[in-house]
């Protein structure tokens, strides 16, 4: 399922995820707060069934799910680890599981750390200043999974 990330409801919903609350939220784009609540259970059915469909894609099997953070938290059947999908404003749906890599070789670490840094400010989370993405997820995803 295509996940629209501009779409108004999920700008609601990224507002929510961030702390502010469906009044705030109704207040500040000057609709009702019944509609701001139409529109967040509407975009949380999207977002479960997004994660749900990508775990099921990718072969995981779920355990845990948080459309109103957007995270699912799994186990990979053929790579036999822990894995975690979640919903980025500025990444869309990612997929993520458990390892560890030797990530100064890697092509994409740039890319890694950048999608790391930017998941854990969406969701208010601190991280500890490293240049290994691998204890970056590590620490980000113990975080995530508390959240659960």
């Amino acid at each position: 399922m295509f996940l629209p990330t501009n779409d108004k409801q999920f700008g609601f919903w990224a507002m929510r995820r961030s702390g502010v609350s469906n009044i705030a939220i109704a207040n500040q784009l000057g609709i009702s707060r019944q509609a701001v609540s139409r529109a967040l259970l509407l975009m949380d059915e999207k977002i479960e069934t997004t994660l749900r469909e990508m775990a099921n894609a990718n072969q995981i099997a779920i355990d845990k799910i948080n459309a109103g953070q957007g995270i699912l938290l799994g186990r990979s059947i053929p790579f036999q680890t822990a894995a975690i999908i979640f919903v980025s404003e500025k990444h869309g749906v990612q997929v993520w599981y458990e390892h560890d890599g030797d990530c100064s070789t890697c092509q994409r670490y740039t890319e890694c750390i950048e999608l790391l840094w930017d998941y854990a400010t969406e969701l208010g989370i601190r991280l500890k200043k490293t240049a290994d993405p691998t204890k970056m997820a590590e620490e980000l995803f113990v975080k995530v999974k508390a959240m659960v």
